[in-house]
């Protein structure tokens, strides 16, 4: 029988609080204020958050990076209505934002928005053209633009609702798992980590911003640290689910454990590594197959200076970049333990040279 599980208070936490790209501020002051318990904590002008458990003087770092931003909107016009136009912020599809409520950040606090799409008439019902990001527009209940204009200005930004659920089985159903869960696992592993005092090497978590834009805290974030390792922790596209298709990528299925990508852009010693602990841990796990770029912070990780040795694992997750996300946290806790038993088995003479 499985022993149930519920999702982490930090991890609810941090689900719950609003940060799209470039606003992170809030879900940042969480991760932060949890780091804090057990590690040197820092941060950069990006807004990137850095949880330092030092190794012996002079050790190399280990550097797990997961990104804590999520995708959102961006208000662009306040129309003479008090309707308010919008773009978004990163990869939302209209038809997934129709019909949604938003909660928009704003000097004065929280607005909730409602989505709502142009007039649709009957006689338009058979030939209606796709759904697109112009027909969908934010309503706040203003009555005009002065109104709305009290309320929001232009370039303030905002989430869908989405609260964290527990589900049966273990799943966990929420906004924003992209990718409060690699920020979170990291924070987590980094926690195990110092508590069992059992690493030769220096660890660093980091709770990257900006990736759904661009990826950009990851490359300074990258950079600075300089590691002799990392390994980022994503979400991934789970395969079992009505067209999904394991042919792509290989099959991703909740419940399979740590995602361990290969591919190109990963570095081969380290993914072996990686799975070589898995299996002498006993820890639950598959692969997934990349044969370009993966889309996710370690595209720029791995080219960074010189060149940092990167790996990836990710957590199989269904109906990403909406307001229903759903993971299975059974896959989380493997990546976990996987990213601390991996952190053990590193030293410094270990080389990644090929």
């Amino acid at each position: 029988m499985r022993k149930l599980m519920a999702a982490p208070r930090l991890l609810t936490d941090l689900l719950t609080a609003p940060g799209p790209s470039g606003h992170e501020e809030e879900p940042a002051r969480i991760w932060r204020e949890a780091a804090a318990a057990f590690a040197d904590v820092t941060s950069d002008t990006l807004g990137s958050s850095f949880a330092r458990v030092r190794g012996p003087e002079g050790r190399p770092t280990l550097a797990i990076i997961g990104h804590i931003d999520q995708i959102g909107v961006s208000i662009t016009n306040i129309e003479e209505s008090g309707l308010l136009s919008f773009a978004t912020i990163g990869g939302i599809a209209a038809e997934t934002l129709h019909g949604q409520r938003l909660e928009l950040l704003t000097r004065s606090g929280r607005i909730p928005a409602a989505v709502g799409r142009k007039r649709i008439y009957p006689e338009q019902m058979r030939d209606r053209p796709k759904l697109e990001l112009a027909d969908l527009h934010l309503d706040i209940g203003a009555r005009s633009r002065e109104e709305a204009m009290e309320l929001v200005r232009v370039g303030d930004c905002g989430v869908w609702n989405g609260a964290p659920v527990d589900l049966p089985g273990n799943r966990l159903l929420s906004r924003a798992l992209d990718n409060r869960l690699g920020s979170y696992i990291a924070l987590e592993a980094a926690r195990r980590i110092a508590e069992a005092q059992a690493t030769e090497v220096g660890v660093v978590a980091v709770a990257a911003v900006q990736e759904e834009i661009g990826l950009y805290g990851a490359r300074t974030v990258a950079y600075g640290l300089d590691p002799f390792v990392a390994i980022a922790v994503d979400v991934t596209p789970a395969t079992d689910v009505p067209a999904g298709d394991p042919r792509r990528f290989g099959r991703v299925e909740l419940g399979m454990g740590a995602m361990i990508a290969r591919g190109p852009t990963l570095h081969k010693h380290v993914t072996e590594l990686l799975a070589e602990v898995a299996e002498a841990e006993g820890i639950a796990h598959a692969f997934e197959v990349y044969s370009r770029t993966t889309s996710t912070d370690a595209d720029e990780i791995h080219l960074a200076r010189s060149g940092v040795p990167t790996g990836l694992v990710s957590i199989a997750t269904r109906y990403l970049h909406t307001p229903n996300e759903l993971c299975d946290l059974e896959d989380v806790e493997s990546i976990v333990r996987l990213l601390v038993a991996f952190a053990a088995r590193l030293s410094p003479e270990q080389s990644f040279l090929r």
